[in-house]
């Protein structure tokens, strides 16, 4: 492929979820960028394995952390978590054009850490006697994905200034739990998952205030609204304030984040 937007349609629509990292990491970060053509949706995005298999999100059981398959349930489902990341930052690449060269280069970055993250929760699933598909899991985030196809700025605000940023708020508890039930290498994982999802959602906060300005909107109002619109899922506390702050949230996000 000779124009970035359009190689990101490769790994997107690759079915094998190891695969479809590794072609993610193959990507050229050098190759030039088209950021004007509108690119046709080709069928089959994303690519997607038989398993795991997909349930809604209340009819996932998972077996009790004081198993190893509770544990590896749990790894499970941060795999699942990233897999999907991989697919919304590639897609986000081919599907939205007239935006600056180096939003593109941005979340071609943003997919090959996803696809960082991915690896190294599967090659640890494998250490625990388990695979990426072993358990079920759900396509909330993808969901997402379809209700904000449209509309670029709804994509910005609804994927990673809120799911996104709402994998900054778990993430302390979870890596407590792993911890706590002997898990320190899945611990360690989390922390350069944190580490690196801070800045994903930092993009998402610098690109949303861009096409905020561009288009004469108020950042806090249009999120409300957009949040409302989409069907977004209400945000509860705890909040880790730390991290968002770090991703970029200003003081007037924050109070409207944590306002009864």
């Amino acid at each position: 492929m000779s124009d970035l937007r359009l190689a990101t349609l490769g790994p997107l629509l690759t079915a094998d979820a190891p695969a479809k990292a590794a072609a993610t990491l193959a990507l050229p970060t050098d190759l030039p960028v088209d950021t004007d053509t509108v690119i046709p949706a080709p069928h089959g995005i994303p690519g997607r394995p038989a398993r795991p298999q997909l349930v809604e999100h209340i009819r996932l059981k998972p077996p009790s952390m004081r198993t190893p398959a509770g544990i590896a349930a749990l790894v499970h489902s941060i795999a699942h978590i990233e897999l999907n990341a991989i697919d919304l930052a590639l897609d986000i690449c081919w599907r939205f054009p007239g935006m600056p060269e180096a939003f593109y280069r941005d979340w071609l970055r943003i997919a090959q850490e996803e696809a960082t993250h991915f690896t190294l929760l599967r090659n640890h699933l494998l250490t625990l006697g388990f695979d990426y598909g072993d358990f079920d899991a759900h396509n909330a985030l993808w969901d997402m994905a379809e209700r904000t196809k449209h509309d670029l700025l709804a994509r910005i605000a609804l994927v990673p200034r809120t799911l996104e940023a709402r994998g900054l708020d778990a993430s302390p508890a979870v890596r407590a739990k792993l911890v706590g039930a002997g898990d320190h290498a899945a611990g360690a994982i989390l922390d350069i998952i944190l580490r690196d999802e801070i800045g994903h959602v930092a993009a998402g906060n610098r690109w949303y205030r861009f096409l905020c300005e561009q288009r004469g909107l108020d950042p806090i109002a249009t999120y409300a609204e957009l949040a409302t619109r989409h069907q977004a899922p209400r945000l509860r506390a705890p909040f880790n304030l730390e991290a968002r702050r770090a991703a970029g949230f200003d003081d007037a996000e924050l109070a409207a984040l944590t306002a009864p």
